[in-house]
């Protein structure tokens, strides 16, 4: 009996509730049709009953606000806040009516009286906050936050929250501050900071008013390292090398390290190909700590930095890398014996055989890196890779290529043995075995490091693009001869021989092969013009075959850091992504451009 009679007493509150979730599908199909009046009426009748009320209030206040009725919106709102006291949406919304209504004495005297109402809960400040901004009335959030820090006590909470409506408002000063209070209070939150830096703040500007405020929290906190860390930073968006070495000099000494965080600038100017900055960075720690543990480090790579130098100064200076060679014996006779002094030595090989012309000298020092076991299996194996272009060099393929097969042997899955495999290939193309040079290539496409991989799908390209056709051979075994030459450093005679190959096959399929090729040539003997009028000529007849995309990403890079040209290279740099979005330049592409842009290094 109890049953029944509790049946018959909902039975009416599920036929109402019923018919008013039916009556709001309604509702929202009218205002999704656009028919708005009609809508309206229904909301308005739904309105009436509390169960309805947080049902409709987004889609019935959107309405009243977009025709223009706020006193009907404010009624709503009125009703809805003494209904459901603790939503605080509801809150906003008022707050909201107010400002779109124009009536800002009404939206100023609210908010004082809300932010009285909401003092002593913090909680209940934050939310309010939150709301606010959802309703763009950023400066009175701003309020709510301020006030949430002050009940709490704690001048950094609502860091990030603040910083994205000072970012709204276009403050960045602020939007700065507010980065930092949020990054003052773990050193761990730095790397979140630099990502978020570096989404907001593009223009020198805004790096001059961040660099500014670093160093006047500085100034407050000396000790504090973190804003250090940051200026740092900044210097380095600037590609400013040598400005962020001097902030990471005194980060070092401040944290007693020997040289840490400027050995990872210099690296870092390395990669930039900032050379005469890392090499005088790596020489101050080199200098500064010579008993620590980055002393030979800081040796090697300022020996790297310098050796880039020459090699991307053209034409390369015989005399330069004679003094080159020389640095690394001492090197060499310094740190003997360690892991340093024997790459010391295999590089001064490298520069006898490849720069110097001297081959037999090389081979003596590559010789005695392989008979010497505390040089370690890898750099031995990597000086029988060299001693087998040593004896390409000399025009030997076949002790060369014993080298190479005892290295791929020994390194089958192992990227040395890649490489060996890779040395092969090209042996057998110099040579003419076309068809056993691209057997090894295909096995090479994958399952290899990228830059192995890349060598191999290209130069497997090239033999499969100029051999299709051509039931001789003999055009691409000329052209393999030239590049034989050009490997053994008989450059001119391999320029000359290019030159008449173009006269004699002009409209063979591999004459944008012999343009590619005289570009190179150019450019190494300092004829900087010439090199890129070669590039042209492929992107002009030829921007529809392979090498168009190399053709225009290193046009760019020759006007980058040979021309020092930035505002044309990052516009051949841009265009280059908009024609060749698939390139496999493309990542480099675009990393250059945002670079020159200025755009931020991590």
């Amino acid at each position: 009996m109890l049953r029944k009679i509790l049946i018959h007493l909902l039975l009416p509150l599920n036929i109402i509730m019923a018919q008013s979730h039916e009556d709001i599908e309604l509702a929202n199909e009218y205002y999704q049709q656009g028919d708005l009046e009609k809508a309206k009426i229904l909301y308005q009748e739904l309105a009436q009953n509390p169960y309805n009320v947080q049902l409709i209030a987004s889609n019935y206040l959107t309405l009243l606000k977009s025709t223009g009725d706020f006193s009907e919106a404010e009624r709503f709102l009125t009703n809805a806040i003494r209904r459901f006291a603790s939503n605080v949406q509801f809150q906003s919304n008022l707050a909201g009516v107010y400002a779109e209504s124009g009536d800002l004495s009404k939206l100023d005297k609210y908010i004082t009286d809300l932010r009285k109402e909401s003092r002593s809960n913090p909680f209940q400040l934050s939310i309010l906050a939150q709301y606010l901004a959802n309703e763009q009335l950023y400066e009175q959030a701003l309020l709510f936050f301020q006030d949430s820090r002050e009940v709490r006590n704690n001048p950094t909470v609502h860091a990030l929250e603040m910083a994205s409506i000072y970012r709204m408002i276009n403050d960045k000063s602020s939007m700065i501050e507010e980065y930092l209070n949020y990054a003052s209070d773990s050193p761990n939150r730095l790397s979140y900071i630099k990502n978020l830096l570096q989404s907001f703040i593009q223009e020198d500007e805004e790096l001059d008013e961040l660099e500014n405020t670093l160093i006047r929290k500085m100034q407050e906190d000396p000790e504090d390292t973190k804003f250090a860390e940051l200026l740092l930073w900044v210097e380095l968006q600037r590609k400013n090398f040598y400005g962020a070495f001097i902030q990471a000099r005194a980060v070092d000494k401040r944290n007693d390290q020997p040289g840490d965080r400027s050995m990872d600038i210099g690296r870092i100017a390395l990669e930039n190909n900032a050379y005469e900055d890392a090499a005088e960075i790596f020489a101050y720690v080199a200098k500064q700590y010579p008993t620590s543990r980055n002393y030979q480090f800081a040796r090697r790579l300022w020996m790297e930095a310098k050796e880039q130098k020459i090699k991307n100064t053209y034409p390369v200076s015989q005399e330069d890398i004679r003094d080159l060679a020389n640095q690394y014996q001492l090197l060499y006779n310094e740190l003997y014996p360690s892991q340093t002094s024997f790459d010391a030595l295999r590089s001064k090989a490298l520069l006898h055989a490849f720069y110097l012309d001297e081959i037999d000298i090389a081979a003596q020092y590559l010789n005695q890196l392989v008979q010497n076991p505390r040089a370690g299996m890898q750099l031995i194996s990597q000086s029988k890779l060299d001693l087998g272009d040593i004896y390409l060099l000399k025009g030997e393929p076949w002790e060369a290529t014993l080298l190479y097969s005892q290295v791929e042997k020994a390194y089958k899955s192992h990227e040395l043995g890649y490489d060996a495999k890779l040395r092969n290939a090209r042996l057998h193309y110099f040579t003419g075995n076309f068809a056993l040079a691209k057997g090894h290539l295909d096995i090479l496409k994958k399952n290899t490091t990228r830059e192995i991989s890349n060598d191999a799908i290209s130069l497997g390209m090239l033999i499969t693009d100029n051999t299709a056709l051509d039931t001789t051979d003999a055009v691409m075994q000329e052209f393999a001869n030239i590049e034989l030459l050009i490997f053994q450093n008989k450059k001119a005679q391999a320029n000359h021989r290019l030159s008449e190959m173009l006269d004699q096959y002009m409209h063979h399929s591999i004459t944008d092969e012999i343009f590619w090729l005289k570009s190179k040539l150019e450019l190494e003997v300092g004829n900087t013009q010439s090199a890129i009028d070669y590039l042209d000529r492929i992107l002009a007849s030829y921007s529809y075959d392979i090498l168009a995309d190399d053709a225009a990403f290193k046009k760019a890079e020759i006007v980058e850091q040979q021309l020092k040209d930035v505002e044309q290279a990052k516009t051949l740099y841009q265009q280059f992504l908009i024609e060749y979005p698939g390139s496999m330049y493309a990542a480099e592409a675009r990393k250059r451009f945002r670079q020159l842009r200025g755009d931020f290094i991590n």
